[in-house]
């Protein structure tokens, strides 16, 4: 009996350890995926401002 005792301790420790890099893991994912969509957001809404140039045609006018 001692020794199923410290056989689950064991195995109860390693999933312990694992769960906890699990976590970290799934964290980090998430952070940097939300890192990533927040810098793709900022470069494909991008538009250049024109304000101050007078010969400016704009791309998206009606003809």
């Amino acid at each position: 009996m001692e020794k199923f005792k410290k056989v689950v301790k064991i195995i109860s420790i390693i999933a312990a350890v694992v769960g906890a890099i699990a976590g970290i893991y799934a964290v980090v994912t998430k952070l940097i995926e939300k890192k990533n969509a927040k810098d793709a957001d900022n470069r494909e809404n991008y538009v250049s401002c024109s304000c101050f140039d007078k010969d400016f045609i704009s791309e998206t006018s009606v003809a």
